[in-house]
């Protein structure tokens, strides 16, 4: 996958907005949530390669489907 081209400016400004958005305590919860899932997955000797944690399915599955909202796009994701 390409590059987004954006000039300097824009990618610093982009960074910033990034960053902040991970840092949101629900952002947060799902990371440590992840974390915690794929370690105890990698124990049992599942191989996780390409592979996401889907937090609102409850299973892991491939990252191009669950970054797409299963083929629904984002723009159809409930806003909480």
């Amino acid at each position: 996958m390409a590059k987004q081209k954006l000039s300097v400016q824009a990618r610093i400004a982009k960074k910033i907005r990034d960053k902040k958005f991970a840092m949101t305590p629900d952002r947060r919860k799902k990371k440590a949530e992840n974390q915690r899932i794929r370690r105890q997955a990698i124990k049992e000797g599942r191989d996780l390669r390409g592979l996401d944690y889907d937090h609102e399915d409850g299973h892991f599955e491939s990252v191009k489907r669950n970054r797409g909202n299963d083929g629904n796009g984002t723009k159809k994701e409930s806003k909480k």
